[in-house]
């Protein structure tokens, strides 16, 4: 890359770790995602975006184990039509 210079930032250990592994599971390295970081704020004119992994809440997580060991799932259907007859009755 032509006309590129380093930046030494000083950060603490456990933030860079935490943060090269949030950068690494979005397909980043800490240069790739500072770079973004940098340019995007010269674009934006400031602070620009939420750039993060969503943790689902804990329903989510209960729902997520539920499907994942086969509890408390609904009924299937064959066609449109046997769902909206089962819909439709009466119970």
């Amino acid at each position: 890359m032509a006309g590129t210079t380093n930046i030494n930032v000083r950060v603490d250990k456990e933030l860079k770790r935490k943060a090269e592994a949030i950068f690494n599971e979005l397909g980043l390295n800490m240069s790739t995602a500072m770079n973004m970081f940098l340019r995007y704020s010269v674009r934006y004119g400031g602070i620009p975006f939420d750039l993060r992994l969503d943790t689902p809440n804990e329903e989510t997580r209960a729902a997520i184990d539920d499907v994942n060991n086969n509890r408390n799932m609904s009924k299937t259907f064959d066609s449109v039509d046997a769902l909206m007859e089962d819909l439709n009755a009466e119970n």
